[in-house]
């Protein structure tokens, strides 16, 4: 049975509470370089657009709670569930009526990501909220992201809930084992959609 050295373990939790300060506990995370091209743009994410050769026309803007964004020359463009090369494209039809043969690039500078793109961790932890989902994201990464778990956690009651087949399943998971005794067999590879419940201690 492999396991963790529990310090190392901890060590994680707090470096990544401390990076995250409750000032920006519920702040959008900078994009990773390696984001992918089919990333879905989402409420809340931040977008560079970039219009070739008219610096003035080249504006950051957020995606509003009705998924759209407004740019120079461009009003309510609906933004959400698009990837950013299709918002590129259809931007430049927009613009094409004003310029000629514009070229547009969008990326995402900050983002959230759609709902089913997220995962929500409730209950017990240092900062519950929802979490963008990463590729190859597991579940000690979504603790460490939160800020592990408060002091009247139950983290060894904790449960996952994930959607398999249209039906909603519950997993349990032992959080107390992996974060305080660095049991890496508890760990497990996230989902998008995926929800993490930590009940609260019965003293």
């Amino acid at each position: 049975m492999k396991y963790l050295s529990p310090v190392a373990v901890v060590t994680a939790c707090l470096i990544g509470s401390i990076a995250g300060g409750d000032a920006r506990a519920q702040e959008p995370l900078e994009a990773p370089a390696e984001l992918a091209s089919d990333y879905l743009i989402g409420p809340g994410d931040v977008l560079d657009v970039f219009v070739w050769g008219e610096e003035d026309l080249s504006v950051t803007v957020p995606v509003r709670p009705d998924g759209r964004v407004s740019t120079p020359l461009v009003d309510d463009l609906e933004a959400v569930g698009k990837t950013p090369t299709q918002l590129s494209r259809e931007m430049e039809k927009v613009l094409s009526e004003y310029i000629r043969s514009p070229k547009v690039t969008v990326s995402v500078k900050e983002f959230v990501g759609t709902f089913g793109a997220q995962i929500r961790v409730l209950g017990q932890v240092v900062q519950p909220r929802a979490v963008p989902y990463r590729e190859k994201m597991t579940l000690l990464d979504v603790m460490i992201e939160v800020g592990g778990l408060t002091s009247f956690a139950a983290g060894n009651r904790a449960k996952l809930v994930r959607v398999v087949d249209g039906k909603s399943r519950e997993i349990r998971v032992r959080l107390n084992d992996l974060m305080s005794r660095g049991r890496i067999e508890e760990n497990m590879e996230m989902q998008p959609g995926d929800i993490v419940i930590i009940p609260e201690a019965v003293f």
